[in-house]
């Protein structure tokens, strides 16, 4: 090398010495931060896909945040939920403890209803007060408004949940495809209006057996106000039938259903069948497709869940017993939205609707409701409705239960079983953001000491590579 201009050596050293002390730099950076991606140049692809796996991991975590939250508003529900089913099973206590009539005087039987009155104004206190974060969960505040409902043939919606579109609305088709039936058994008499002989009859339903015995002659209007005295023992009830010129007794269950019987058994004499024989029929559940889907029915009532909807209906008697009969109304809004997925589309949101459980609101409209028990009610317990009494107070029990069970399903089945998805889901996302995005510490301490050492040589050969020109003052030297 006799050119002094140009020391290509110490050039190419310098280039060498520029790259590795970039090298070194990059990995003090990546062993600084502890990211193998600190810029989009260290890797496009990968800094692409890493922002995308972020994104869905925070997703996630606001997923799981909101489930966890959701369980917080259920808690209170429940918990409120709880006190109401213990108030009504003081209910119960109460109405059994006041028809013990004999035992009591008058002052304890006001008591009684005063105490009543008081566990009715708790309930409805507690409906009107369980709130989370200033929502009412209670008072029917969540639940579902419904429009074009026809009472005269469904007396009762209840709705739990309903997949609405936003700002729309959804229409519930309600078709009774197999009419309802009482138990029904009929005595003919025939033209004439009284008894041929004397009877005696076993009656039996749901609530009881009774035996009445009716004299030779006796008119059947007073077979079947006989009949119907024994009602509330046997929940058998009785009325004139026949056409024109005949005369009968047509004994019916007091309720529809497949649960419901009539049995008339003869001991003595001739009714519907001989002495010693007894007939037996059975009522039928109202057949019902509701969106054109089977509903599953008991006596008067229809339940359908589906991922659309859930629903609980209770048709009238007259709208229950047409052959093919349709109802429509819509469900226009109302009900809990909860979002427990990380993207927002009806697949990740879940809706629950909680109507009131005031005392106007617990029982039916065919026993009758919760708040008629109060003093001045038609189902006053101080005025001796017990019967009546029990049975509101049962049904209010097994609505608040069966609420209780689908706030417990909708928790377990549903929440946390999403909770510990989108944990796992989190737990994968997480490590493949992390094979991309972080760095190998070994690795990169094992190419660190690589670069340092490459960067001392390239200074050690770039001190020596110029040197190399000085060889020309030998020349002219010489």
């Amino acid at each position: 090398m006799s050119r002094i201009n140009t020391n290509i050596e110490a050039v190419r050293a310098l280039t060498r010495l520029g790259r590795n002390q970039a090298n070194l730099s990059l990995r003090l950076e990546r062993l600084s931060t502890g990211l193998r991606i600190n810029r989009g140049k260290d890797d496009p692809a990968g800094l692409i896909a890493s922002e995308r796996l972020r994104s869905e991991l925070n997703g996630i975590t606001q997923a799981i945040a909101n489930s966890q939250r959701t369980i917080n508003v259920l808690s209170v529900a429940e918990g409120a939920l709880n006190e109401v089913s213990t108030l009504l099973l003081e209910v119960r206590s109460l109405i059994v403890a006041t028809s013990n009539e004999g035992a009591l005087s008058p002052d304890e039987v006001a008591a009684n209803q005063l105490q009543l009155d008081s566990i009715l104004e708790s309930i409805n206190r507690i409906a009107n007060t369980t709130q989370f974060a200033g929502q009412k969960l209670l008072d029917g505040s969540i639940g579902y408004t419904i429009s074009g409902q026809t009472i005269t043939q469904i007396a009762n919606t209840r709705i739990f949940g309903a997949r609405l579109p936003d700002n729309g609305t959804v229409t519930v088709n309600v078709q009774v495809t197999n009419s309802a039936e009482l138990g029904t058994a009929t005595f003919n008499r025939g033209s004439a209006a009284g008894l041929a002989s004397a009877v005696t009859i076993e009656v039996s339903g749901n609530l009881g057996t009774e035996t009445i015995s009716f004299a030779s002659g006796t008119n059947l209007s007073a077979v079947v106000a006989a009949i119907n005295n024994f009602t509330s023992l046997t929940g058998v009830t009785a009325a004139m039938g026949g056409t024109s010129g005949t005369s009968s007794v047509v004994l019916n269950s007091q309720k529809f259903g497949d649960d419901e019987f009539v049995t008339v058994r003869t001991i003595t004499g001739t009714f519907t069948t001989a002495a010693g024989q007894s007939t037996t029929d059975f009522g039928v559940d109202v057949g019902v497709l509701i969106n054109g889907q089977t509903a599953k029915t008991d006596g008067l009532e229809a339940t359908l869940r589906t991922t659309a909807i859930d629903i609980e209906l209770s048709l009238t008697s007259g709208f229950a017993t047409q052959t093919v009969s349709a109802s429509t109304m819509a469900i226009t809004g109302g009900g809990a939205r909860f979002q427990i997925s990380p993207s927002i589309t009806g697949a990740g949101q879940v809706n629950l609707g909680i109507p009131s459980i005031s005392t106007t609101n617990l029982g039916n409209a065919v026993d009758g409701f919760l708040s008629t028990l109060k003093s001045g009610g038609a189902n006053e317990v101080a005025g001796g409705n017990f019967t009546n009494a029990e049975i509101i107070a049962a049904n209010a029990v097994n609505q608040i239960a069966t609420m209780r069970g689908r706030l417990g399903a909708f928790q377990k089945n549903v929440v946390e079983t999403n909770i510990n998805s989108m944990s796992v889901a989190f737990e994968n996302v997480s490590a493949s953001e992390s094979m991309l995005r972080d760095a190998d510490m070994a690795e990169e301490i094992s190419k660190l000491t690589l670069a340092q050492i490459l960067v001392q040589s390239s200074i050690q050969v770039l001190s020596i590579a110029n040197q190399i020109p000085t060889a020309v003052l030998q020349l002219i030297g010489g």
